[in-house]
């Protein structure tokens, strides 16, 4: 495996990340809710359009992992409104690059990237059951659960977990 380096992202990395989220999504989720809906939501949540807003959020890094060819991961963090919690929205390896520590990098670039947070939440489709065990390898501990509307008014059961910056 070539070496992978994490930096933030550019608007020069949209389209990659986009890409890189589309086949995220279907890798993991064309099991749960079929290829139509993956398609459906990767267009809402994942085209440039929606990704280019979180390139100047204020308190936020949006990261990507980049093997000198390709974008193969991703993560968009951001502070909650009090900053002590740093949410992390997104964190996706590419299928062929997980289990490398690719995620775990990301995830410790985030800690570093909050200096004054004191804890980071995930929130986790409970479905997606590699994730779930991604976030519990990482220290993570079950918190709670809320829901996500889709669009069409499917409803997405999602669990939330968090962990103190040591």
């Amino acid at each position: 495996m070539s070496a992978v380096f994490i930096r933030t992202a550019g608007e020069k990395d949209l389209a990659a990340v986009s890409a890189l989220l589309g086949k995220t999504w279907h890798a993991t989720y064309d099991p749960i809710y079929g290829p139509g809906k993956v398609d459906e939501i990767t267009r809402s949540w994942h085209g440039v359009a929606a990704l280019r807003p979180r390139l100047t959020r204020p308190t936020s890094e949006f990261l990507v992992a980049d093997d000198g060819n390709d974008i193969v991961a991703m993560a968009f963090a951001a502070t909650s409104a009090e900053g002590r919690v740093v949410v992390v929205h997104q964190l996706y390896v590419d299928p062929a690059h997980q289990r490398r520590g690719i995620g775990r990098d990301l995830l410790a670039e985030i800690v570093d990237c909050f200096p004054t947070a004191s804890s980071l939440r995930a929130e986790v489709e409970e479905a997606n059951v590699a994730a779930v065990a991604f976030w519990r390898r990482a220290g993570f501990m079950l918190t709670g659960h809320t829901e996500t509307e889709l669009s069409g008014g499917d409803v997405l059961p999602v669990a939330i977990y968090e962990r103190p910056i040591a």
